[in-house]
């Protein structure tokens, strides 16, 4: 069983994710809204997988993976956005990221992806 935060400002998605993690037997640790407090619950929480939306209110993506990165350079993190620019995955990436998810999702390729990144070194 993952340990999994779930970390999007859509109320929906989240929902959809928690019911994913049901189905795929993984465990949420923390259901955020926004990035504000991410770094926060992420040390109490001590997930083993992060899902976080690239497109936030206040704190995007981006910048709630740096500083995740930056407190833990090991911690496993994976965007999900809309947004399917090259620039922004390639960036995502490059801060620590260890896999994108382009939204619409499909429910398989979320278990597979939090199975294959929580199995990675």
């Amino acid at each position: 069983m993952v340990k999994v935060m779930i970390v999007d400002d859509s109320d929906a998605i989240r929902m959809v994710l928690r019911d994913i993690l049901t189905i795929g037997q993984h465990h949420m640790v923390a259901d955020l809204s926004s990035g504000i407090q991410i770094l926060e619950e992420y040390k109490r929480a001590k997930p083993n997988i992060v899902l976080l939306d690239m497109a936030m209110p206040k704190k995007d993506g981006l910048m709630a993976l740096k500083e995740i990165m930056e407190h833990d350079p090991h911690a496993k993190v994976i965007m999900i956005s809309a947004s399917d620019n090259q620039e922004t995955i390639k960036d995502c990436l490059k801060v620590g990221a260890r896999a994108y998810i382009l939204k619409p999702f499909n429910f398989q390729d979320v278990l597979d992806t939090i199975n294959k990144v929580s199995t990675s070194n």
